[in-house]
Parts: structure tokens; C-alpha cells; sequence
């Protein structure tokens, strides 16, 4: 049958059908739909083969020509025709103005659809979903479900809960319980998915797939590993969504055996041919650091897209193979792919993990040429590599130059600061964010704790800590790893440790912020114990771990503990050590003296030596005097061309400790020759939620003459206890009074006097510095603590120390 070419000729022969439909016919279901009408059953026939041929033209002059004839069913049809092929406004055009008795269910469905689909129509899609309940027309659940898919806010997600309910589709219908629970999950509410998942009267695949990929999403690892069980014993077959899932747990648990035997089942399931799956063993053996296995399955696979190779680049960026990757990107570019859908953000990616800004800058131009840097994906991934590469006023631009800025948007640009020490900036953003209507997620909820958590705004940590509870975020292991971290830099580590335990489910991150968290404070003891408890646990330790491992034996002295766990990393682990490893190791022999072993680790040493290394020797050469190796360290660094003036000083002191007034003029006298200059020391302090910064012998506070007059006080009642100033930490060949003033008002014992007088009596006292306190303000703080009966926390350049009753936590090692 030749179908009619010109609207004219499809209305001609529709009137040759509607002569027609007196015949007899055959009832089927659209004749019923049509109420045994052959009249409108035959011209929706019509209709239908319009438009699955793609004649929506003809189709809708077939459609305006059918008055007495049209009805829901012909409504749908072209209302689904522009649909799909993309015709929004035609489709919303003809929903408007389409008689109200034709509008049923099904139309508001597909026209929910058409927006829901279409990007940036979200809101119009619940706009509609709102005006066909205001005109009485019931949904069914389709219609929930549709909506329920819309991309919008977890509130509208709640709000359409109760309504399921009471339409009783919770109880009716699979499909829209797992929607529902899907919609959750998506949102980052797995408390109430998990609510609609134990409710649920039956549970089929899909079921179980998004219960798992909402709680390996949330970290919840150990939960979706349950679930897949549970999902087993069910007699449930696993999809491509339920291994792609579990491979998701096992990179977040780090477990290589895991995911090796999910590999395992895929081999033996249909799946094994499946691009999507094979996708999700790529990335998984990526994150883990498998490239030898990654590789193996890559050259394997008998099909490749777009996303293969893009795990592929992205897990060789994570390498730093920066080669690789870019051969890989110029062998896409030679195949088939479109050039658009080439991976720039990976590239991008690996222009910043470099840092590269050369690369970063071509990868930017072929954008621009192809129209692309505006697009969402691309354009975060520019603030983001501009962001890593320092370059800070591009990455604004970036930012600025998005039309629509998305929270990831958002979130790359608040990290770009952070990252690049703009504290104050990273928290202006974070407030304009919210104040633009934007919902933080998980990302940005890390980046901006770390960011209070650098500036040490206890206030600020804790109102994060409020919002990310009312958030629904409380429950996410990344938000309460980042929390701990947070109330440990910002010397609350009693807070620290209660976020620790309230945790629901905890990963490697939790255990190295822990760990992390009893080593800055000195307590070596707990941070080994709580190692043990990590691995009782099943959680295989990482670098990260060893280094607060061994950090922690640092700032305790435990020398043969130190070497313990150097050994157990490199032999039992299997973990090969990095630079900081060492340096932890050659700081904690120094500080016992062991200078022999010192020079036994630096020649076993594979890397070269740097900076960090020697300052850390040269520190311990002045805690036991030796000057020697100090000027042996000293020479080293000046050597390296190092702007920091700090080994000056420290020879120079070694030398004045030593009577050797000569050489220590002469060390100075090189330093002011190269125009370096001792870093000032400065502290501050947070009072009802505001930030105060103190430098040595301040005279700026308004509050100076209270501030003195209080310190005052203080030093009568510890001279009544015996306190005795150490001159040894005052200015040089200078008068003992004026030794004497120079160590009464360095920058902690001012913010601590400011802290006095401007707190409640029993508060907690943080300070934090820049620098390492000096030997007489620590005797002097402790002092202090007793007098005034009040903790005092310093956090100095390295550590922390808790002051209470006279005593600091460091036991005076540090």
C-alpha cells in the first residue's frame, strides 16, 4: 500500500477510509480503545503508520481532519509521535490545545514524559504532574513512576511517598516500589529506601540491584555485599547492574579478591560479552591500581566504546602513565568515534594530575574549536585541571563563563580553592551556592569541612556538622570521614573520636582519619591500637595508614616501634615506601640520636634526598647538639636553593647554644646576604565564631592593655610556683631583661590572654600556630592550664598539644 506524500492527499484518503468503514472489521484491542467505532479505528490505524514512518507532518494533518472521529487514543499517538522525535513545543502545543475531556491518565503520562526526558524541563515536568491533580485526574503507576524518575529534589521524591501510599501502589506494584526506592538512593536518602525496601511485599532483581547501588554509592560496602547475598539465596539471577554494583564495592573496599571473583561470575554468566560489564571490570581493576589486569581484559574485549576507552584513560591518568593516555586519545580520534564524544574530560584530567598546563591548554582549544567547552562535563572538568595547575584566575573564568553551573560546578570550583590555600574564598563561594538555590552533595560537604578545618573554625565545623544531619548526609562514610578529620585539625579530638564510633559503616578512609587523628596528638599507644583494630576488622592497610603509623612513632620516640612497622609495610604488605615513609623513620632516629642509623636509612634511601629530610635531621642536631651533622644538613640544604630561612636560624642557634657567637654571626650574616628573612610567627584563635590573629609582641588588638594586664597576673602566680623563663629561647646577645620581655608576648601567650578574658570560665582554649612553640611558652602554657583550670589546645606547625592540670599530652617529647 503507498502511503500519501502531501497532507492534502493523506486528508483525501482518510475520506476514502471513513467510506469505508461500514465494512465489517475485526475487533482487536486499539477497536476497543476506539469504543467499536470502525470509523475511528481505521483512521487511527492511519494515523499510527503516519507517524511510525516519521510523516508527522501528513500525521497531523490526518489528525486536524478528524473531528467527530479523534479521541484519546488519537490524541496519545501524536503526542508520543513528536515525542520522540524531539518535537517538544509541537507536542506541547497540541497538549494545550487539545480539548480537556480527551486529556486521560495516559496523555498527562507521555506529555510528563516528553519533559522529563528533554534536559532542563525537569520543573516542567512536575508543573504538570501538579496540574493534573488540581483537575481531578487520578495517576496511575505509570504516571508515579514517571515522576518519580523526573531528576529533582529529594523533597519531591518524599512528597510523592505518601501519595503511593495511598493509592495503594506500594502495595500493588513492583515497579513503582522500586522506582521509589531507586529515586531515594539516587538522592543520597538511604534511610528511606532502605524504609521502602524492607516494606516491600515482593522483591525481584531490580529490587535488589538499587538497594545495592544505593549503599555502594553511600560507601555502605559491607551493607551491599548483604544484599547480594540475601539477593542469591533468593534464587534472583544477577544482571549486568548487579555485577556492575558489586565491582563497585570492591573498589571502595579495596578488595582485588572480591572483585576477581566477581570477574569470575561474569565469565560464567551471558554477561561475559557485555560491553557495559566489561566497562565496570575496566574501572574496577583501574582504581586498584591493576593496570597489568586492566590491560589484559582491554585487548580482550571483543567490543569497545566510547566509555571503555575512557576508563582506560582515566586509570592511566590516575598512573600518571600521561603517554599511554595520550596515545590511547589519539587512537580514538583515528577510529571511528565521534569527535565529540572523545573523552577531553579524562584528558583534562591527566593535564591536572601532571600538572601539565600545556597539554591542559590544547585540550581546551579543540573544545572551543568544536563548540564544546560550554557543556557541562567538560566545562568542570576545565575548572577543575585549571584548578590543580594553579592557575586559579582561569579556572574563575571557567566558572563565570557557565551559563547553567550545575553543584559539581560549584564543587570543582570551591575545591579549586582549597586546594590552592583560598580559604576564606572557598567559604564566600560555599555561601553564595546555597544562597543560589543549590543543594551541596557529598563532594562539596569534603571540600568545605577540609577548608574549616584548615582555618580551624570549630564554630563553622560544627554548624557543617548540623547541616549535613539535616541534609540526610550524616549516614554517607565520606561525610563522617571528613567530619572526624575536621574536629581533629580543629583540636577536638574527644568529638573526633565520638564521630568515629556513631559512624555506621566505616572504610580505610575512617581508620587512616583515626589513626591520623591519635598521631597528631601524640598518643602513639592508641594510634597502634587502633591499626590493630583496623586490621581485627578486615580492612587491609594502605601507605597512608603506615604513614600515621609511623608518624605517630615519630612524635613518641619509639624508635624500634618505628622500624617495626617500616619492615611490616615493605615485607608483610608488600607496600613499597614512599619518600614521607623514610622521612618519618630517619626524624624518629634523630630524635633519639641514633645518627648512625640516620645515615644507614639515607644511603638505603631510593630517592633522592630532599628538603624535608634534612630539616628534619638538622632539628635533631639541635636537640642533641650535634654540630657536626647540623652544618653537614645545613650546607645540604643551602645546596638545594631553598628560600626557607628556617635552617639558618637553626645553625645559628646550634652555634650561640654552643658559645660559638662567631659562626653563628656568620650563618646569619649569609642569610641576610640572600635576602631571606626568619617567617614571623603568628597565632589565632576562634571567639564566638570569629577569627583573631596575634604576632609576637602585638601592639594592633584594641584589647592590648587587658590582654598585658592579664598575662601579668598569670606570671605573678607562676612565678609564686617557681616558674623560671628560659632565656635559651629569647633573642640573642642582648640584656637578660630584654630576653626576659621578648618571651612575654610571643603570639600564643597573646591569643591565649585574649581567649582568658573574652571566654567563659571552663571553656576550651584552641590556638593554633604557624610555627613549632617555643620550649619556654610550653612550660609556660602548662603552667597556665593549672592556674586558670582550663584545657588549652595548641596546634603548632606539626602537632598538637592538649594542656590540662599542668601536664601536656606530648609527655614534653616533641
Amino acid at each position: 500500500m503507498r502511503f500519501p506524500s502531501t497532507p492534502t492527499v493523506a486528508v483525501a484518503n482518510a475520506a476514502a477510509i471513513l467510506r469505508r468503514a461500514g465494512a465489517a472489521t475485526p475487533p482487536d484491542a486499539r477497536m476497543v480503545k476506539t469504543g467499536f467505532d470502525p470509523a475511528a479505528y481505521r483512521l487511527n490505524l492511519h494515523l499510527q503508520s503516519l507517524i511510525s514512518s516519521g510523516r508527522l507532518a501528513q500525521a497531523r494533518a490526518l489528525f486536524d481532519q478528524m473531528p467527530g472521529t479523534k479521541n484519546a487514543f488519537s490524541l496519545n499517538r501524536m503526542l508520543s509521535g513528536y515525542s520522540r522525535s524531539g518535537q517538544l513545543a509541537a507536542a506541547h502545543q497540541l497538549f494545550l490545545s487539545s480539548p480537556t475531556h480527551l486529556r486521560e491518565t495516559v496523555t498527562w503520562t507521555i506529555m510528563m514524559a516528553a519533559f522529563a526526558a528533554a534536559p532542563g524541563h525537569a520543573t516542567d515536568a512536575l508543573a504538570l504532574f501538579r496540574d493534573m491533580l488540581r483537575q481531578g485526574v487520578a495517576p496511575d503507576r505509570v504516571t508515579v513512576s514517571t515522576v518519580l524518575n523526573v531528576p529533582a529534589s529529594g523533597a519531591v521524591t518524599a512528597s510523592l511517598h505518601p501519595f503511593s501510599v495511598k493509592l495503594g501502589l506500594l502495595r500493588s506494584s513492583v515497579v513503582v516500589c522500586n522506582t521509589l526506592l531507586d529515586a531515594y538512593c539516587k538522592h543520597g536518602l538511604l534511610a528511606a529506601g532502605m524504609r521502602v525496601f524492607r516494606e516491600m511485599p515482593h522483591r525481584d532483581s531490580v529490587t535488589y540491584n538499587a538497594m545495592m547501588m544505593g549503599c555502594s554509592k553511600e560507601g555502605l560496602h559491607r551493607e551491599a555485599l548483604g544484599l547480594f547475598t540475601d539477593m542469591r539465596r533468593a534464587g534472583l539471577d544477577a544482571s549486568q547492574f548487579t555485577f556492575s554494583s558489586m565491582l563497585t564495592v570492591a573498589t571502595g573496599m579495596g578488595d582485588l579478591q572480591l572483585g576477581r571473583q566477581v570477574h569470575g561470575l561474569v565469565a560464567r554468566a551471558t554477561s561475559a560479552h557485555n560491553v557495559f560489564v566489561n566497562n565496570s571490570l575496566l574501572d574496577f581493576y583501574s582504581k586498584c591500581d591493576c593496570l597489568a589486569a586492566m590491560e589484559k581484559l582491554f585487548d580482550e574485549m571483543p567490543e569497545r566504546d566510547n566509555v571503555s576507552y575512557n576508563v582506560m584513560i582515566s586509570g592511566y591518568a590516575w598512573n600518571r602513565c600521561a603517554s599511554t593516555a595520550l596515545r590511547l586519545f589519539r587512537e580514538m580520534q583515528i577510529l571511528s568515534f565521534d569527535r565529540q564524544a572523545l573523552p577531553y574530560a579524562s584528558l583534562l584530567s591527566v593535564a591536572g594530575s601532571l600538572p601539565h598546563i600545556g597539554i591542559g591548554k590544547q585540550i581546551h582549544a579543540q573544545l572551543v574549536l568544536l563548540g564544546l567547552s560550554s557543556e557541562d562535563l567538560v566545562g568542570n572538568a576545565l575548572i577543575d585541571m585549571y584548578s590543580k595547575c594553579g592557575m586559579l584566575d582561569a579556572a574563575k573564568t571557567n566558572f563565570l563563563n557557565k551559563n547553567d553551573k550545575t553543584g559539581v560546578s560549584w564543587t570543582a570550583m570551591i575545591t579549586g580553592y582549597v586546594q590552592n590555600g583560598q580559604l576564606e574564598e572557598a567559604l564566600r563561594l560555599f555561601c553564595d551556592m546555597r544562597r543560589a538555590g543549590l543543594s551541596p552533595d557529598r563532594a562539596t560537604f569534603s571540600s568545605i569541612i577540609k577548608a574549616s578545618a584548615s582555618l580551624a573554625m570549630i564554630g563553622l565545623g560544627r554548624q557543617l556538622h548540623s547541616y549535613i544531619i539535616r541534609s540526610g548526609h550524616i549516614s554517607s562514610v565520606f561525610s563522617g570521614s571528613a567530619l572526624l578529620d575536621m574536629y581533629a585539625k580543629c583540636g577536638c579530638l574527644d568529638e573526633a573520636l565520638q564521630t568515629f564510633d556513631e559512624m555506621p559503616e566505616r572504610n580505610s578512609i575512617s581508620w587512616n582519619a583515626v589513626i591520623s587523628a591519635y598521631a597528631h596528638y601524640g598518643q602513639a599507644k592508641n594510634a597502634i591500637k587502633m591499626f590493630g583494630g583496623m586490621l581485627h576488622y578486615g580492612f587491609k592497610p594502605d601507605s597512608v595508614t603506615f604513614l600515621s603509623v609511623l608518624s605517630a612513632c615519630s612524635h613518641n620516640g619509639l624508635a624500634e616501634e618505628c622500624m617495626k612497622y617500616f619492615e611490616l609495610m615493605e615485607h608483610e604488605y608488600d607496600i613499597p615506601p614512599w619518600k614521607g615513609h623514610y622521612a618519618c623513620v630517619i626524624d624518629t632516629l634523630g630524635r633519639v640520636g641514633r645518627f648512625d642509623k640516620v645515615q644507614k636509612m639515607l644511603s638505603e634511601m631510593p630517592f633522592e634526598d630532599d628538603p624535608i629530610i634534612w630539616s628534619s635531621i638538622l632539628h635533631s642536631c639541635r636537640i642533641h647538639g650535634n654540630q657536626d651533622l647540623a652544618r653537614v644538613a645545613a650546607e645540604k640544604l643551602f645546596s638545594m636553593g631553598s628560600t626557607d630561612a628556617t635552617p639558618y636560624v637553626i645553625l645559628s642557634n646550634i652555634y650561640a647554644k654552643g658559645g660559638k657567637w662567631e659562626d653563628a654571626a656568620r650563618v646569619k650574616k649569609i642569610m641576610r646576604n640572600r635576602g631571606l628573612r626568619k617567617e614571623s610567627g603568628y597565632s589565632w584563635v576562634e571567639v564566638k565564631k570569629k577569627i583573631y590573629s596575634f604576632s609576637s609582641n602585638d601592639q594592633t588588638n584594641p584589647m592590648i592593655s587587658e590582654m598585658k594586664k592579664e598575662l601579668e597576673r598569670l606570671y605573678k602566680e607562676m612565678d609564686k610556683q617557681g616558674y623560671k623563663p628560659d632565656t635559651s629561647c629569647a633573642l640573642h646577645q642582648v640584656d637578660d631583661d630584654l630576653k626576659l620581655e621578648s618571651l612575654k608576648y610571643h603570639s600564643e601567650r597573646l591569643a591565649i590572654s585574649f581567649a582568658l578574658i573574652n571566654t567563659p570560665p571552663g571553656t576550651p582554649i584552641r590556638v593554633m600556630k604557624n610555627l613549632s612553640a617555643c620550649l619556654d611558652c610550653h612550660a609556660a602554657i602548662k603552667m597556665i592550664s593549672k592556674i586558670v583550670n582550663r584545657d588549652i589546645i595548641v596546634r603548632d606547625s606539626s602537632r598538637f598539644h592538649h594542656f590540662k592540670d599542668g601536664v601536656c599530652s606530648c609527655g614534653d617529647y616533641w
